[in-house]
């Protein structure tokens, strides 16, 4: 089960890495360095641990003094400044309505730390793993049928109330009754019950009969909001609002200017700064957002030094871009950061609802209009790696024709399999003449594949079926993105109408980009899911077909048996052999769907920064960790002012 959904917000610490989203089941890491404690009471064993992860493997032991990777001596202050495009009318960022601004979940805490990559307090040296946060310590049994939680009693909202076990339940109920609704429904049938058994501690009971995994997790990364504040002011969580509520963590909000600015400010006196997983993190004293009406605005402001960091997804910036002043006198500094993440699987998204995508040719077909070698070449300066698998680089990547244990797992799904899948090597992003756009021997096959669908070409070169309907694909683009990424859909547009398509480019403005994305009011677009290292219940919302109509984690609605049946085998897997397996059949059967056109990914992340920051030299595996570990040196940043290079 994922955690609570933050709109495309919750990606938003993701701004710091270019693959843009990030994100996010992860390794179990290091070897374990400590057990939790166990003890018997009735029948059942009853597992106590500062931390959680489903094997039960953690790598920090109860008295870890920090996180490994962190400086435990960095200093505190100053300010750093990001850019976001496009526009904001919400600082709620659990709604589907609105556009909520950047970071404006990052007040709020968790019962255990989340992952780094969503802006949380788990290590980003191992993945999985989970420790307490606003709970000093959890106990559940082996079976896992509840968890009760034992919260830490100094923990404060940024108005000063306390936080209890109560707003932990008022937290919970809030989101199953005006949370998503892929989200509620999931949650509902697998969450029993949340129960305050005092004002520090929390229980929670499990549906008997289904899988245990995501569950603890889940209810453990839920955001805690302050009932007393929800309660004065009436506000709902499926509103949009520019207020926002109180939370627990090490940020508040100070200041915002709507489609212009937002501040946070640290909180001097955040209750959990002395806490293990705290130390050398959370080191600014101020976050600002700028905000710029496209992506070539924001590039101009900060040559500027409007902002002072860039994480770079632009290609042909990264490696045309950078010669000016700033940089050749070396007051702006150009890093490649490594990444052990999968890529994010990005990619051109069908929307499954549109008759004309149900059939797997017609969609075969028109992803061999897009040239990745040629684009590439020609648009991004080689700087990319072609993207197949949606857990790419992983060891849950598919790989040729299925054997062994994994074709004996497809092989007893029966007829929901189709015999391809069992015979034929995996789908491979296609390959394509980098020489010139439209690669002629990929145009004939498309066309051959759009003919045995129904779709041939007519005396006027348009393709029409058997009704005399043009095949038409329109695809949203929205204007805030970048020149490149523009280009590089006009370009793939230009080889569906080679092939006999009515297709168009329909460029749009934030807002309703926004608006039809979430509504599914769209033919095409650049889209993403989220890359998996381990199974989750969350895997249903993104991939299944239970939610696929509403779930603002699916864009192209995909709703596929074989699919759904292959989650349910990862999520009753018992070791993680078995899991494994099910990881690498669930990569292949996504991409025997052809639901999603792969393009690139990098593997590494770029960034540009006026040069008055520092990081660890060696960072962990799973964040690049801007926001979060990152500092400010003083020093450096009165050399930037002397110089005249900032005011």
């Amino acid at each position: 089960m994922t955690r609570p959904p933050r709109s495309h917000a919750r990606a938003a610490l993701r701004d710091i890495r270019p693959k843009a989203a990030f994100v996010t089941w992860m390794l179990l890491g290091l070897a374990a360095l400590t057990l939790p404690a166990l003890a018997q009471e009735s029948d059942e064993t009853i597992i106590r641990s500062h931390g959680y992860s489903y094997f039960g493997n953690l790598s920090y032991p109860p008295d870890y003094p920090h996180f490994t990777y962190v400086n435990p001596d960095a200093p505190k202050g100053g300010e750093i400044s990001i850019a976001a495009t496009g526009t904001f009318d919400s600082m709620n960022p659990y709604s589907r309505k609105g556009r909520a601004g950047r970071l404006s979940w990052m007040m709020y805490e968790s019962l255990l730390g989340e992952e780094p990559s969503s802006g949380g307090s788990a290590p980003a040296d191992v993945y999985g793993e989970s420790y307490g946060l606003l709970a000093e310590r959890l106990e559940y049994p082996e079976s896992k049928e509840w968890v009760i939680f034992h919260m830490r009693p100094e923990a404060r909202f940024s108005d000063g109330e306390p936080v209890t076990a109560h707003d932990v339940v008022f937290s919970h109920n809030l989101l199953l009754e005006q949370g998503l609704p892929s989200y509620a429904q999931a949650v509902k049938v697998r969450v029993l019950d949340a129960e305050a058994l005092d004002d520090h501690t929390v229980k929670f009971t499990f549906a008997d009969g289904i899988s245990r995994r995501s569950l603890i997790d889940q209810v453990g990364g839920v955001p805690v909001w302050p009932q007393h504040w929800f309660e004065e002011t009436g506000a709902r969580l499926d509103e949009p609002r520019l207020e926002a509520a109180p939370g627990s963590g090490p940020y508040m909000v100070g200041s915002v200017e709507t489609n212009r600015r937002i501040v946070y400010e640290r909180n001097p006196d955040y209750w959990g700064k002395d806490l293990p997983m705290n130390v050398g993190r959370h080191n600014f004293d101020r976050i600002r957002v700028e905000y710029f009406g496209d992506d070539t605005a924001a590039f101009e402001a900060f040559k500027a030094g409007e902002f002072t960091v860039r994480p770079e997804s632009n290609s042909r910036l990264w490696a045309t871009g950078y010669d000016f002043r700033a940089v050749r006198d070396g007051w702006v500094k150009l890093e490649e950061l490594p990444d052990g993440t999968p890529p994010t699987p990005t990619g051109i998204v069908f929307n499954l609802a549109r008759d004309k995508f149900q059939d797997r040719r017609v969609r075969e077909a028109m992803s061999l209009a897009y040239n990745f070698e040629w684009t590439n070449t020609s648009l991004q300066n080689d700087l990319f790696k072609q993207r197949h698998s949606f857990t790419q680089g992983s060891p849950f990547e598919a790989q040729g024709v299925p054997e062994g244990a994994e074709l004996e797992l497809l092989q007893s799904l029966g007829d929901i399999v189709p015999p391809e899948v069992l015979t034929e090597p995996v789908v491979m992003a296609h390959s394509s003449s980098p020489e010139r756009l439209s690669d002629r021997r990929n145009l004939r096959r498309a066309m051959g594949l759009l003919d045995e669908a129904g779709w041939p070409v007519g005396d006027d070169g348009m393709r029409r079926n058997a009704d005399g309907q043009v095949l038409r694909a329109d695809f949203l683009l929205n204007t805030s993105g970048s020149p490149t990424l523009s280009s590089v859909v006009e370009t793939f547009v230009q080889n569906l109408q080679r092939m006999g398509l009515d297709a168009r480019v329909e460029k749009v403005d934030p807002s309703q980009y926004t608006l039809r994305e979430r509504d599914r009011d769209f033919d095409l677009l650049y889209g993403q899911y989220r890359a998996f290292l381990d199974t989750g219940t969350g895997l249903h919302q993104m991939y299944g077909s239970k939610e696929a109509e509403f779930s603002l984690f699916n864009p192209a609605g995909l709703a596929s048996p074989m699919v759904d049946a292959i989650i349910d085998a990862s999520l009753m897997s018992e070791t993680e052999q078995e899991r494994d397996v099910a990881l690498r059949a669930l990569d292949r059967a996504l991409r025997w769907e052809r639901f999603m056109i792969p393009v690139w990914y990098n593997p590494n992340t770029w960034i540009a920064s006026w040069d008055q920051y520092d990081h660890p030299d060696e960072l962990p595996t799973y964040s690049v960790g801007l926001l979060d570990f990152w500092w400010y040196d003083a020093d450096k940043a009165e050399k930037l002012r002397a110089s005249g290079a900032l005011r």
